[in-house]
């Protein structure tokens, strides 16, 4: 299993460092989709060794290709506002070809439809709480199902459902780390109500919305971009000639037994890194010197971390735990580094997430998303850090936090020239709040510190593993930072429910 191991932490972090190195060079320069081209590269390289199945692999290689050569045929760049949702398209694409390949599925599809429009009373409750920020920060497209995501929602209307256990499964899975159409639920009933609309309703057209997204959902997708002002690329073309390229490693992870719910997720979680993460945005936001080192450090834990763990791992889940577990440390000792940690932050991103809402009703139903996934981040990451603080006690030497029973290799930070010399960037004697500040712009984009190329190479080779048990949405506690620190919300939560 060894060899299995290294393999995982190589392509993960080819994945990460095509990334990073892609942006620390091109930053502040103009986007054009061929600079995105180290990271196809590097997912080429990807191949399926000893019980790890093929087609598996074969989806995520092949969505890569398929999106890049799709993109590359249809624009030379994409204007920040429109970048978020280039990992919005696969999922619609392979709903419908699982549909028209399995008529027993698209079976199952039309019950839960119905399903959809009998949960008049559940789904009001959910869109009036996430439209008053009842259950406080969300992740609304959240991968596990927490309180006001939309996969929380949809797990309670498919246990009323008499469908196979298997297509439940995957319809959970497409509004899960599958990202069936860029929707969040509530988004209509907020923009209905501020407009005058009655609650009932509001209601009407938000159920009307949610079974659009499973009854057509390509056609949906890009409704929503009409309705979004997307102008960098036509997004029906890209659906169209994305099944083109697709098509058949569809058909063939169907055959080889593959669970629909990891068909449905696996071409969708790998694309984002082009044109998302490598993108005009991230170049703009990594022109700051700061913010650069935070992620390039981070890299380098992750790395020397994983590294340093090879000859002891026992099994492919302590290669991912590791990898989040270790960047959480890394980006949570840069925040201590100014004398704050997890517990302040996450009270004063809730504190403002409650005034956001009363200034912006009508705020996009992902605002939150990556606050709550930064949030989660650090929690992770203080827990671990303050276990080896108290171990430490009063001696000398570097603070050495365990994951899973690993050492986590902090020497990278202390390596950054940057990130040790925070007075080059702000008045020099009062360099107290800079690496913060940082941090706090990364707050609204934590993809490559988290990290989702890690996070989705690691999840392929599992699941290629594992192809009969659906991977998505995380069957456990996500543990929520508001949530163990701020909220009272875990009643509300799905996760031992989920089908």
């Amino acid at each position: 299993m060894v060899e299995l191991y290294e393999k995982m932490v190589q392509e993960a972090m080819m994945a990460q460092k095509a990334d990073v190195e892609t942006v620390k060079n091109k930053r502040g320069t103009s986007f054009h989709i061929k600079d995105t081209k180290a990271y196809l590269d590097v997912v080429q390289k990807m191949e399926a060794i000893d019980e790890q199945s093929e087609s598996v692999i074969n989806l995520h290689v092949n969505s890569v290709k398929a999106h890049y050569n799709a993109l590359d045929s249809l624009t030379d760049t994409i204007r920040p506002e429109d970048d978020p949702f280039v990992e919005h398209y696969q999922t619609p694409v392979v709903l419908e070809i699982l549909g028209d390949e399995d008529p027993e599925f698209e079976k199952s599809l039309s019950t839960f439809i119905e399903a959809i429009g009998k949960a008049e009373a559940l789904i009001g409750k959910e869109v009036v709480r996430r439209y008053g920020g009842f259950y406080g920060p969300t992740c609304v497209v959240d991968f596990a199902l927490m309180p006001g995501s939309t996969s929380n929602t949809i797990n309670r209307i498919l246990k009323t459902v008499d469908i196979p256990e298997k297509h439940k499964q995957a319809i959970l899975s497409a509004k899960s780390w599958g990202m069936n159409t860029s929707y969040g639920i509530g988004e209509v009933f907020a923009n209905q109500i501020e407009n005058g609309a009655t609650v009932a309703q509001a209601v009407e057209k938000e159920i009307e919305q949610i079974k659009h997204i499973y009854q057509n959902p390509v056609e949906a997708q890009a409704d929503l971009m009409d309705n979004a002002g997307h102008t960098s690329f036509d997004v029906r073309k890209y659906m169209s000639q994305y099944r083109e390229k697709m098509e058949s490693t569809v058909i063939a992870a169907m055959d080889d037994g593959v669970h629909y719910g990891n068909i449905l997720t696996v071409p969708a979680y790998c694309v984002g890194d082009i044109s998302h993460h490598i993108a005009q945005s991230t170049f703009n936001m990594c022109k700051d010197d700061v913010t650069m080192a935070i992620i390039e450090a981070t890299t380098d834990v992750m790395d020397s971390t994983l590294k340093q763990a090879l000859p002891d791992f026992k099994s492919e889940y302590e290669v991912l735990s590791l990898a989040t577990g270790s960047a959480a440390c890394a980006v949570e000792y840069i925040l201590e580094l100014d004398g704050f940690n997890a517990p302040t932050v996450i009270d004063l991103l809730t504190q403002r997430f409650h005034n956001y809402v009363q200034l912006y009703p009508t705020r996009g139903a992902a605002a939150e998303l990556h606050n709550s996934d930064f949030m989660d981040m650090i929690c992770r990451g203080w827990g671990h850090l303050d276990q080896a603080r108290k171990a430490r006690n009063g001696s000398a030497g570097r603070l050495t936090p365990k994951v899973a029973g690993f050492k986590v290799d902090l020497e990278p930070v202390h390596q950054n020239e940057v990130i040790m010399n925070p007075q080059r960037y702000t008045y020099p004697a009062c360099a107290i709040t800079v690496r913060f500040s940082s941090l706090m712009r990364l707050a609204d984009y934590p993809c490559l510190l988290t990290s989702e190329p890690v996070t989705a190479t690691l999840m392929t080779n599992i699941i290629a593993l594992h192809k009969e048990s659906p991977a998505s949405p995380a069957r456990t506690c996500k543990n929520c930072a508001a949530a163990s620190l701020v909220d009272f919300r875990h009643n509300h939560c799905q996760w031992k429910e989920a089908v």
